[in-house]
């Protein structure tokens, strides 16, 4: 029998690489394909200690090329396709929304219609899993939680974006009977994640004692879901879940922004050795966002109740081991925030 070959799209990014590892250590008879373009993203030193193992193969490449996507197909006649390669940052996507749409909407047509083109209608042992966000639902109110059955209703380019592609996916399981399978998380936190995002922001900034910028008043909700617990989920969902249904992956773990934000502050002080809560004075309310959703909240009930999964780690535990890893591994944050992000931080925050 042959080995199962996985392609994963955006595996040299932030989730990505933490799926790419478990994919790869957990399941030596697989073929872990890393497909990246190796934008400002993605970064190949996430998956140094696995980069050396027989069954990980790296291959740089555009979504948005589909000759290049056909060809790839056609020469490792992949059997599988977990897509997270995507545009994932709202103010990017307010600046230049036409990217998002040509890697998130474009970029997912051309995986699913090589992949089509290839199998050809025999789905046997096939499984195309589209991972997207909790931004496709919209904005919540302060009562109530996204179902898998809340209807789409997206407020940024972004989120549109990605609820475009949902779309598709579910299109060729209807149209085309693609075994396809589609997860929606929240917001994601832990080791490797770029910098522009707001954990990672406000723990490099304390540790140069930058200013940290928290949009509008801080209010906004977040449900916040450690990585490590989301590759967990996608890996039960691609061996378990079934064909043409979707799946809210959450962390249980809700906080306004200015919460977390003086959560981190106390945690990063203690680990450095600062008088605790000395950070809070670094934290500068900049405009809101435009469009900017008030709450996110998952009804994980779902993937509890049939695939037995629920996140493992408290925030108690995750937040201080994000602070932990990025304190310990200051010199990946200095590799990564500097040239184009810091062009990019300067007009998307100081200007604000």
């Amino acid at each position: 029998m042959s080995k199962r070959k996985i392609l994963i799209t955006g595996g040299a990014g932030f989730i990505g690489s933490h799926l790419v590892r478990r994919m790869v250590l957990r399941y030596e008879d697989y073929e872990i394909y890393n497909l990246d373009n190796l934008t400002y993203a993605g970064n190949l030193e996430n998956l140094r200690d696995i980069e050396s193992k027989a069954n990980y193969h790296f291959i740089k490449a555009d979504i948005n090329d589909f000759e290049e996507v056909k060809a790839l197909f056609d020469r490792y006649r992949f059997d599988s396709v977990i897509h997270l390669a995507a545009e994932s940052h709202v103010d990017r996507s307010i600046e230049d929304p036409l990217a998002f749409v040509h890697t998130n909407v474009l970029g997912t047509m051309h995986l699913l219609y090589a992949a089509r083109q290839t199998w050809k209608d025999d789905y046997t042992g096939k499984r195309f899993y589209q991972v997207s966000t909790d931004e496709v639902y919209g904005s919540l109110g302060d009562t109530g939680l996204f179902r898998e059955d809340t209807a789409y209703d997206p407020r940024s380019p972004y989120s549109a974006s990605k609820a475009s592609a949902d779309h598709f996916v579910r299109a060729y399981f209807h149209t085309y009977g693609m075994p396809v399978l589609i997860s929606n998380c929240s917001n994601n936190y832990g080791p490797y994640q770029f910098p522009e995002k707001l954990i990672p922001l406000v723990i490099n900034n304390i540790l140069h004692r930058r200013t940290i910028p928290v949009y509008g008043d801080g209010s906004n909700v977040r449900d916040w879901l450690w990585v490590e617990d989301h590759a967990e989920a996608i890996d039960v969902l691609f061996h378990n879940g079934i064909e043409g249904e979707t799946y809210n992956i959450g962390g249980n773990n809700e906080m306004q922004n200015i919460e977390l934000v003086h959560l981190l502050c106390d945690i990063t002080d203690e680990m450095l050795g600062r008088p605790v809560g000395d950070s809070r004075a670094l934290i500068t309310f900049v405009k809101d966002r435009p469009g900017h959703d008030r709450r996110y909240a998952i009804d994980a009930s779902k993937i509890k109740d049939t695939m037995g999964w629920e996140p493992g780690t408290t925030p108690e535990v995750g937040f201080r081991k994000t602070v932990r890893w990025y304190l310990d591994n200051d010199s990946w944050l200095d590799a990564v925030t500097s040239g184009e992000y810091l062009k990019y931080y300067e007009k998307h925050y100081h200007a604000r």
